[in-house]
C-alpha cells in the first residue's frame, strides 16, 4: 500500500522564504496547503510570480486568505487533513513598525493566537513558526545564544516576535502542542524582499541612483543564504520537539561596508554612498551563536557570502531582464 503523503500548512507561502520552503516541500513529497493574504507591503506582482511556479505542482493547494480570518481558517482546516503547521506568515520589517504599528498587532500577535487555536482543534502534530534575530534587541553579549535574555526589544516587530515565542510556550504547557521557533538572521537570496538591504541597494547601483547608508556603516549583520535556512526549517519540521526555539543564521558577521562591496565587484559598478545616522528599531549588530541548531537539527550553513550574493545579482538580472 502506497504511504499516504503528510499534509502541511505553510502561512505567507507566497512571501520569501514561504516560496522556497514549499517549493522544497514539494520536491519532498508533501502535500502543501499554502496561505497568503497577498498584501501590499511590498510589490504584489513578485508575490504572484512566486506563486506561479508553486501552482503549476498538483501537490500544491493555495487560498488567498488571511490568518487573521479565523472562519476562513476553520474551513481550510476542514478540508483538508492538516497535520503540521508551518507559519512564516507576519507583517515583516523593523522600520515599518515605526509607521503602521496595528498591522503588526493584527498579523502577528492575532493571526498567530488563531493558528495556535488551530493546532490546538485539529490535533496538530508540530507546530513551527519564523521568530526572528530581533527579539536580541540591545542584547550587548555576543554571539547571540538562545540561551540569552530577551526582554529588550528595540522595536514593535521584535516584541510581537518575542510574543509569539512566549504564546507558542503558553499553548505548549497548556495543550501538549509540540512548538519550535526559528530565529531566523537577515535571510537573503533569489526571489529576495525589495524591501532588504540586497535587493535596495542592487536595484540603486544598477539605476546609477544613491544607497543610503545608515549609521554611516558602522553595521554588522549575520546574513544567511536562503537555501540554508531552508535547510534548517525543513530539519525542524521533521523532527519534533516538545518546545524548541533554534537560531537559523551563518555565524559569520559582515560589515556593511563589506557587503556593499562585495554587491559592487559583483555589479561591476560602484554605488553612490548617502551615510545617514542609525535608524530608530535599527540594531548594531546580530551575530548567530548556532551550536544548538548544529547539536539538535544537524544544520550547517554551507553558502559563502560572495556566492550567496552572486546568485541573488543573477536571479535580479533574469527577473528583471536588466
Amino acid at each position: 500500500m502506497e504511504e499516504q503523503k503528510r499534509i502541511i500548512l505553510v502561512t505567507g507561502a507566497a512571501g520569501f522564504i514561504g516560496f522556497h520552503l514549499c517549493k522544497r516541500l514539494l520536491e519532498l513529497g508533501y502535500i502543501v496547503v499554502g496561505l497568503d493574504n497577498l498584501n501590499p507591503y511590498y510589490d504584489v506582482s513578485l508575490k504572484k510570480a512566486r506563486l506561479k511556479l508553486l501552482i503549476e505542482n498538483p501537490d500544491f493547494h493555495f487560498y488567498k486568505q488571511d490568518i487573521q480570518d479565523h472562519k476562513a481558517l476553520i474551513e481550510t482546516f476542514n478540508k483538508h487533513r492538516i497535520s503540521i503547521i508551518c507559519n512564516l506568515a507576519a507583517q515583516a520589517g523593523v522600520r515599518h513598525s515605526l509607521k503602521d504599528p496595528f498591522s503588526y498587532e493584527k498579523s502577528n500577535l492575532k493571526g498567530f493566537l488563531n493558528l495556535l487555536e488551530m493546532a490546538k482543534n485539529y490535533d496538530i502534530e508540530n507546530f513551527v513558526y519564523a521568530s526572528s534575530s530581533s527579539v536580541y534587541g540591545g542584547n550587548k553579549k555576543r554571539p547571540f545564544s538562545e540561551k540569552d535574555r530577551v526582554d529588550q526589544p528595540l522595536s514593535l516587530y521584535g516584541a510581537t516576535k518575542r510574543a509569539n515565542e512566549l504564546m507558542a510556550y503558553a499553548y505548549h504547557h497548556l495543550y501538549g502542542i509540540p512548538c519550535t521557533g526559528l530565529r531566523y538572521f537577515t535571510v537573503y537570496g533569489p526571489w529576495g524582499r525589495p524591501d532588504m538591504a540586497l535587493f535596495l541597494f542592487t536595484k540603486a547601483i544598477l539605476n546609477n541612483k544613491p544607497i543610503n547608508v545608515f549609521n554611516y556603516g558602522r553595521m554588522k549583520r549575520d546574513f544567511t543564504y536562503i537555501d540554508d535556512v531552508i535547510d534548517g526549517t525543513v530539519s525542524a519540521i521533521n523532527r519534533v520537539f516538545d518546545y524548541e526555539i533554534f537560531n537559523i543564521g551563518n555565524a559569520n558577521t559582515v560589515e556593511l561596508f563589506e557587503f556593499i562591496k562585495i554587491i559592487e565587484q559583483e555589479l561591476g559598478m560602484e554605488a553612490r554612498k548617502v551615510m545617514m545616522p542609525l535608524q530608530a528599531g535599527d540594531v548594531l549588530e546580530t551575530s548567530a551563536d548556532i551550536e544548538h541548531s548544529k547539536e539538535k537539527l544537524g544544520y550547517n550553513p554551507k553558502t559563502p557570502l560572495k556566492e550567496g550574493i552572486r546568485r541573488f545579482i543573477q536571479w535580479y538580472r533574469e527577473y528583471y531582464r536588466v
